[in-house]
């Protein structure tokens, strides 16, 4: 037969029990309180895929790709970016490969598709964001970049991004003093398939940077871009021919490029002023335009006069 315990000894154990049990519930509520806020943490970080390699070039100019997850095919600047996962051509789009990012938000400038796939991500209720901002010319680029530094955080290097393309656009008008002679100039985009050139005209945003840069495009048109036979490129006669990065690098080097059907008999060609551009740095405009604006003067104007 088992002794009572004395009563002091009673409500030591209880006293012991009552303990324990609170260090357990303080310790759940702790471990609940954890989880809770990297859930929360979760939550708040944001994965991004941006459809737009013009907003995709102004995010890593303004410091903001911490939470870019993924981009569309055509955004090729800066390098990094092509450490990143890619979910298809901006026109060519797929739900698989957009869902498989995780995004909590698609950035995209409305030139995207198919629309079955936007309006399937719209069904999903993932965000979309599209800035105000056109950005077709230098004044609603600066505004848009503007824009996006408000979005992101980052007003300081917005200003800083507009003030450096005012210097460098101004600098580039200053330049056009020393260039007197305005050579004909025929853009060539993607190279070639079947002798019919994709070609950039004086209506596409390359056609108004060979203007800044002091010079005349060869091709007119209100469409950027027209499928132009050889007959008609080697009609245009143009001083210069500039071959964008895809075409210009599947061909094996400069004589090759000479001697393209249309090509072959151009004042380009005879006189070696052929060169390769980058595509991206042709089709937007951006935080480097007045920059390229000046590298695109020395290459429309080297060996004039020959």
């Amino acid at each position: 037969m088992l002794e009572p315990q004395p009563l002091a000894s009673f409500f030591k154990h209880y006293e012991m029990k009552k303990l324990s049990i609170v260090l357990l519930a303080s310790l759940i509520t702790m471990g609940c309180g954890r989880f809770s806020n990297k859930d929360e943490k979760q939550a708040n970080e944001q994965r991004i895929v941006c459809l737009a390699k013009q907003y995709n070039e102004i995010i890593f100019a303004l410091g903001a790709e911490e939470n870019l997850v993924a981009v569309d095919l055509s955004s090729t600047y800066p390098p990094e970016i092509k450490e990143l996962p890619t979910v298809g051509y901006h026109r060519a789009l797929s739900t698989e490969g957009i869902l498989s990012t995780k995004p909590t938000i698609i950035i995209h400038d409305n030139n995207v598709g198919p629309e079955q796939v936007m309006q399937q991500m719209e069904k999903l209720e993932i965000p979309m964001k599209v800035f105000d901002a056109p950005g077709n010319d230098i004044p609603s680029t600066k505004d848009l970049i503007t824009e996006m530094g408000a979005y992101f955080g980052k007003e300081e290097k917005a200003v800083a991004i507009n003030a450096k393309i005012d210097k460098e656009m101004a600098l580039a008008m200053e330049n056009l003093k020393d260039y007197p002679s305005r050579p004909k100039v025929v853009i060539i985009h993607y190279g070639r398939a079947s002798n019919i050139y994709l070609t950039m005209t004086s209506g596409s945003n390359a056609g108004k940077m060979i203007e800044w840069a002091g010079g005349e495009m060869a091709i007119d048109g209100e469409r950027g871009m027209m499928q132009l036979s050889a007959e008609i490129i080697a009609k245009s006669n143009p001083d210069v021919i500039l071959l964008t990065d895809f075409g210009y690098d599947r061909l094996n080097g400069m004589q090759e490029v000479k001697n393209l059907p249309g090509v072959s008999t151009t004042k380009a060609a005879q006189n070696n002023r052929i060169f390769r551009v980058e595509e991206h740095d042709m089709v937007y405009f951006g935080p480097r335009t007045g920059e390229i604006v000046m590298n695109l003067q020395e290459l429309i104007h080297k060996n004039e006069g020959l």
